[in-house]
């Protein structure tokens, strides 16, 4: 525990779980809908991937990974076939 408190006296903090499951399942959809943008060659779909599964590297905020995350999601979704 020393080198938590260590690291929280620099001012870095761990994420929370609800944020790295966040990261983990919109960076698997991302990656899913990169490959099928892909294949059947359909920019939107392809970037909208590429998006999601960069976009947790510039949030830090919990509740902005997940609204960013639906709201791209939901896009993909739109645009998969």
């Amino acid at each position: 525990m020393n080198e938590i408190s260590q690291l929280q006296s620099m001012g870095l903090t761990l994420p929370s779980p609800a944020y790295l499951a966040g990261a983990i399942l919109f960076g698997i959809f991302g990656y899913v809908a990169y490959r099928r943008g892909k294949q059947r060659a359909v920019a939107n779909l392809k970037w909208t991937g590429l998006g999601l599964m960069l976009y947790p590297y510039a949030v830090s905020e919990t509740w902005m990974l997940w609204g960013i995350g639906i709201a791209l999601s939901v896009w993909a979704y739109t645009q998969w076939d």
